[in-house]
């Protein structure tokens, strides 16, 4: 290698530091009542900084991504303690008084992004065969990572990354697609909020129920978080990284029986250990849900998670190239078609059981966005029912590897032969 190639930082704790210092930046500016910087996050999400910000690093040879060791241990050890801690959240009981119509709208956005991936590829390769294998590459196998984004997050993204193998380049695409077009759409949810009205009236929807909704939580509002201590922070990281621990053990041992056992099932990840460690984790997690250990909620569980997540995403952004973000425009074609097929689902569905349109766009949002973005759309009908949105992306969290992962054989079943 060249002196000219040698990145200025190759020390790693040195660019983690990097990493947190940004973080902080971007969390500290994006909380600020400073007019101009208000006005520049409405346009600009922070989580883009998140993925972009590390990725200027990168492109400008200031640390190199690809021989960085932060990734690996962040994918291995914050992911699965990220999935356990945002799932050890849910709490079905109130997803069930949610009434049914706000879990089949989620479910119903679920659906349109695990069909719209195939449909939205078949649809765009038929006018433009050379979008399937750009530069050689599997598309296919990068749009799984855009599944998990929208169905769960970015630890389920993360996760599809992992499994399905896209490089590097193609998911550095793949997050702009993914980023370009759920804001785009959110956008759109964010302005209809205003006038739920007109789209109810459409959806033969009575939003009565949202409203004893939203009397009900704001009664619940007050005193749902405990203060932060040390002994809750430990029982949180003994939590996380216990179950992280468990799912590596089992991963190590269930992933070679596969191998050995029935190495055909290859194609369908089941002889990753990494495929498993992030099942186990987000089945853990789920089992915990059930139990009191949800109280751990009121630690600061979905937060802590969230940080690691954070974290995850700058030390994705690390291996991007953004020179290669726009080398293929097609890609945001699929995206815009992909995105069609998760809102005509969801219109068609509504339409039948006369749901309103909050749930309409909370139940997208909770697909799209995740727990960053469902609450403030899910906010912008009412403040009080952002927990609605909370709700709903987390039991998108719970879906999200799953879901992506039945999206991603689809895809494999239907592009990975051609």
């Amino acid at each position: 290698m060249s002196e000219t190639s040698t990145p200025w930082i190759t020390n790693d704790a040195v660019v983690f530091g990097i990493l947190a210092v940004t973080l902080g930046v971007i969390f500290i500016t994006s909380a600020s009542n400073n007019p101009y910087l208000k006005r520049f996050y409405r346009i600009v999400p922070s989580v883009l900084l998140c993925y972009f910000i590390p990725a200027l690093f990168n492109t400008f040879n200031i640390i190199d991504g690809e021989k960085s060791g932060l990734y690996f241990v962040a994918s291995r050890y914050l992911l699965p303690a990220s999935l356990v801690l945002l799932t050890i959240s849910i709490n079905f009981r109130e997803l069930k008084k949610l009434g049914s119509k706000a879990i089949i709208m989620f479910l119903a956005g679920t659906v349109g992004i695990i069909l719209g991936a195939p449909i939205a590829l078949y649809t765009v390769g038929s006018v433009f065969p050379d979008v399937l294998h750009p530069g050689g590459e599997e598309v296919w196998r990068g749009l799984t990572t855009i599944a998990g984004s929208w169905i769960g997050g970015g630890a389920n993204q993360t996760a599809m990354y992992e499994v399905f193998g896209a490089s590097s380049d193609l998911f550095a695409q793949m997050i702009a697609v993914d980023v370009l077009v759920a804001n785009l759409w959110m956008g759109f949810l964010l302005y209809w909020s205003q006038r739920p009205q007109v789209i109810d009236k459409w959806l033969k929807a009575d939003s009565t129920p949202i409203y004893e909704l939203e009397s009900r939580l704001e009664k619940q509002q007050a005193g749902q978080w405990l203060p932060v201590t040390a002994n809750r922070l430990m029982v949180l990281i003994a939590i996380g990284f216990g179950i992280t621990g468990l799912a590596h053990f089992l991963a190590d041992g269930i992933a070679p029986f596969f191998q050995d056992n029935y190495p055909q099932l290859e194609k369908y990840s089941l002889t990753s250990s990494f495929f498993w460690l992030v099942v186990l984790a987000t089945t853990f997690g789920l089992a915990l849900s059930f139990t009191r250990a949800r109280q751990v909620e009121a630690y600061g569980a979905s937060r802590t998670g969230s940080i690691f997540l954070y974290i995850l995403v700058a030390t994705i952004g690390m291996h991007m190239d953004l020179g290669a973000l726009l080398n293929n425009p097609k890609f945001f074609l699929i995206g815009i078609v992909w995105i069609l097929v998760h809102i005509t689902t969801m219109l068609i569905v509504a339409r039948i059981i006369k749901a309103p349109f909050f749930f309409i766009a909370v139940g997208s949002q909770a697909n799209i966005g995740g727990a960053a973005s469902a609450p403030i759309v899910a906010a912008s009908f009412s403040p009080y029912l952002a927990p609605v949105g909370v709700l709903l992306a987390v039991l998108g969290y719970a879906v999200g590897t799953y879901g992506a992962y039945i999206c991603g054989v689809i895809l494999y079943n239907i592009f990975g032969y051609l």
